[in-house]
């Protein structure tokens, strides 16, 4: 019989270091347990919940690329924690290409003992656009929705952006390095409006950008499971979303709890 510690690390080690002999790209407890020879699946199973180990799931990342992200993200950063006295911040980004899907199948509406079910079959009906700025003080929201994302729809939300403001207020708008946000056009915009600032997240750092936690809600409560007639019906659903949110909007509060946990390559044998 192994001492209690001695049989979690050989459990862990097999489970972090290596990969199953039959090709498997992950243990199951059973797996495992047979690889050993002298320790249950139920055994693994609990080694595996004191630890935190799941090998059945799997989560995605994306690494910046980007040689300036230590700047940009200290930029950002600064603005969320320490942001300029008199000055509102957005966050500023596109949700493109919103389907307007109609079910061909009548819905079978949630009742006990059975989910909501929606037909397997679908129309598309288009789509559109959806621009959101969030103010990081307030949790507030300014939306609009146009046919396309373009630069000069980008222009032309900003330009909505800061007539929501007192005049000359200073602004700072915190957005992605996509094309369409450094455009000729937009650089005329901001040489026009001296009282705004853009900042650019680092490559690929959507998740510094807190309007993107914003547009997952709107994802999973309007539009992951909507029903929409016509684009007009689906421009309509999320206009009322983002009226509701801002009767009682809070300002989003997120931190990293643990800066060790950065990802890392693992090899495996």
């Amino acid at each position: 019989m192994h001492p209690p510690e001695k049989l979690e690390a050989r459990v862990l080690n097999l489970t972090l270091k290596h990969r199953p002999a039959d090709g498997s790209t992950h243990w199951s407890s059973y797996k495992l347990a047979a690889a050993l020879g002298d320790v249950g699946a139920s055994t693994v199973q609990r080694i595996w919940r004191k630890h935190g180990v799941r090998p059945h799931r799997l989560d995605t990342h994306m690494v910046s690329n980007d040689p300036d992200f230590e700047t940009k993200a200290a930029d950002v950063i600064g603005l969320y924690l320490n942001p300029p006295a008199h000055a509102v911040v957005f966050c500023v980004d596109e949700k493109t290409a919103i389907q307007a899907l109609d079910r061909k199948d009548r819905m079978l509406p949630l009742s006990p003992g059975r989910a909501e079910s929606h037909g397997f079959e679908y129309k598309r009906n288009g789509t559109l656009s959806l621009f959101a700025a969030l103010n990081t003080a307030t949790g507030e929201v300014i939306g609009k929705t146009a046919p396309r994302h373009t630069s000069e729809q980008f222009v032309a939300f900003l330009t909505d952006v800061i007539t929501s403001q007192w005049p000359k207020q200073e602004i700072h708008v915190i957005c992605d390095n996509v094309s369409s946000h450094k455009t000729a056009r937009v650089q005329e915009f901001l040489r026009q409006h001296k009282n705004v600032r853009l900042h650019y997240t680092p490559t690929y750092t959507s998740w510094l950008n807190q309007v993107e936690n914003w547009f997952s809600r709107i994802q999973r409560d309007v539009i992951a499971r909507g029903i929409f007639t016509t684009v007009k019906d689906l421009e309509r659903k999320l206009m009322r979303y983002i009226r509701e949110h801002n009767k009682n909007p809070t300002p989003i509060k997120w931190k990293h709890d643990d800066p060790s946990r950065r990802i890392r390559p693992v090899p495996f044998q």
